[in-house]
Formats: C-alpha cells, structure tokens, sequence
C-alpha cells in the first residue's frame, strides 16, 4: 500500500486525495461534454462539479461521524480532521440536495443534471475508491486466500485495528489478534471495476436513454446493485437480517430507480403515441 505518493519540501501527496482530485477532474470533463450534448452551458458544469465536491466530502465526513458518535464525543476535533473517515452515502445525500437547490437557483431542471451527471458519477466514484485501495484506509474485505487477496499491512487502518470489532474473525486469530499482513478481499478494487463496467453501459445508452429521469433511474439501480453486492465482502456491521447500512441504502437506492425507470419509460411512451 502507498498512503503516501510523495513527499518534498514539507508538501505531502497522499493517495486518497490525489484519487479524489483525479475523479472530480475526469467527473467534471465528462460532465462537461454530456453539458454541450445537451445543449446547456458547459460553464454550469464547473460549479456541479464544485458542489458537489464540497457537499460530498461534507456530508461524508458527517454521516461517519453520527455513525461513529461515540468516538466522536471522546475525541471530536481528531475525529472531525482526520483525513480518512468519509461515508459514500452521506456525500451523496447532501451532494444531491445541493446541487437541487442550485438547480432551483439557476431555473434548470433537477432531473435534467441528475440525467447528466449520471454516467460521470458512476465512474468518479470508482476512479476515487482506488484511492482507499492505495491508502489502505479499511475499505477492504474479510481475509481471503485468492489469488488476488492483498496485503494492507501499511494502509493506514491495517487489519489489527480494522477487525478488531468482528469477533466472527478475530476468533480465528491466536489471541483475538488478526495479523496486519493478513491478505484480504481488495473490494475498493471490485468497485473500481464495476463501475467502470456500469459507466461503459451508461455513457453507450446515453443518447437512448432520453426520457427525463430514464438515466439518472438507472444510475440509482446500477449503483445500488454494485454496493449491495460488494458489501458481502466488506467488514461492516451487519445491522438488519444480515445487511449492513450500505446494503439497506442500496436497497431504498434500487427501488426509487426502478420506480423512476417506470415513470419515465411511461412518460416516454405516451409522448411516442401523441
């Protein structure tokens, strides 16, 4: 693992940030072009983008600090300034409702930028979980013993501390103790591939796909069908027969985009018989 890319002159580089600054670039350039296409001012792609950076590293930070409240009561200013600890979730809730409001400012249809953000958020997200593989920051899977299981032994929350709340694997260990260089699913790496698969499917059907709503729908369904699935492999407590919080939201996620695919696909047609 590389937290760390380089560090000169008192400037530290560290993976999960530059991932993050890389997957906002490319989101933003996408969005740019997905903007023209749709004949609307790329210029408002530029302030999305920003908003949705802000607001998603915001209500990131937020939803993992009421997930962790207690440790957050005990150490608040470490908790809240620490650079790992980010929830997908929460980003994308206030990232949502911001990028709303601003539609309202601006007089543009909300479902409009959701329909065109859609292909570059699916793949931002993706290009940012490479970052988490490289920081090792605890994103990663139960221990494994595929080929492709990987050792996050100098990730910043190595598998001592990252399984230390899961007595269903630490009983395995002597002493409770599960081994840093514990090889472990690389799931930041399956999503990373997912949803670059996903983003394939979007950005080819973008132009058939043209009912209001119709590609943000699928977003929603495609998206919550890659988390869902790999949190199985992921260490998250487990809160409701079985699934984690992730796989709940992935479920609500799901159902609203096969209830939005519907409407629109109706939508469509009754506009295809006038």
């Amino acid at each position: 693992m590389h937290p760390v890319i380089f560090s000169f002159g008192g400037i530290t580089i560290y993976s999960f940030g530059l991932m993050m600054g890389i997957s906002f670039l490319i989101g933003n350039y996408l969005l740019t072009k997905e903007f023209k296409r749709r004949k609307l001012h790329a210029d408002l792609a530029s302030n999305v983008t920003l908003i949705a950076l802000i607001a998603g590293v915001s209500g990131s930070k937020l939803l993992y600090l009421i997930e962790n409240w207690k440790f957050f009561v005990q150490d608040p200013i470490g908790m809240t300034f620490s650079p790992g600890g980010l929830t997908f979730y929460g980003g994308f809730i206030l990232a949502t409702i911001s990028v709303y409001i601003y539609s309202k400012k601006k007089k543009i249809k909300f479902i409009v930028i959701a329909d065109s953000v859609a292909p570059a958020l699916i793949l931002a997200y993706g290009l940012a979980r490479i970052g988490c593989h490289l920081a090792g920051d605890g994103d990663y899977g139960f221990p494994s013993n595929l080929p492709w299981a990987t050792d996050y032994s100098n990730g910043t929350y190595p598998p001592s501390a990252a399984f230390r709340n899961f007595p269903e694997v630490t009983s395995l260990y002597p002493n409770g103790i599960v081994p840093d260089n514990t090889l472990c699913h690389p799931t930041p790496v399956y999503e990373t591939v997912i949803c670059s698969l996903f983003f394939l499917i979007l950005w080819k059907n973008r132009e058939k796909w043209n009912a209001e709503g119709q590609m943000f729908s699928a977003y929603l369904i495609l998206a919550g069908i890659e988390r869902f699935s790999v949190e199985f492999f992921r260490l998250n407590p487990r809160m409701l027969i079985g699934l984690s919080e992730a796989q709940m939201i992935s479920l609500i996620l799901i159902a609203i985009g096969a209830i939005g695919w519907n409407s629109a696909m109706r939508v469509k047609k009754i506009g295809a018989i006038k």
